[in-house]
């Protein structure tokens, strides 16, 4: 991890499954948000879309319809936080 940012065992957790490969399908909603909320700039705009800044990256991303995030954000949440030097130990 990097040594700017502190994480507590809960997101360190969520860290390490959206780093796991192959690709996890149970990473909750909820538990990105928290992380996120930890690391980055979140905003939330209307109808469930939060803009997220992260190091010089921001990007926006939709609630999903299920608890569950999809293949195509753990892929963009991964590149967001390894940008910012943010991997499993």
């Amino acid at each position: 991890m990097t040594d700017g940012i502190k994480l507590d065992a809960h997101h360190r957790k969520t860290v390490d499954k959206l780093f796991t490969h192959p690709t996890s399908h149970n990473i909750q909603w909820h538990d990105v948000l928290s992380l996120l909320q930890a690391v980055a700039e979140v905003d939330e705009a209307k109808e469930g879309r939060y803009k997220i800044t992260l190091g010089p990256e921001t990007q926006t991303f939709d609630t999903p319809r299920g608890p569950d995030i999809d293949t195509q954000m753990v892929v963009d949440l991964r590149r967001m936080l390894k940008g910012a030097g943010i991997e499993p130990d």
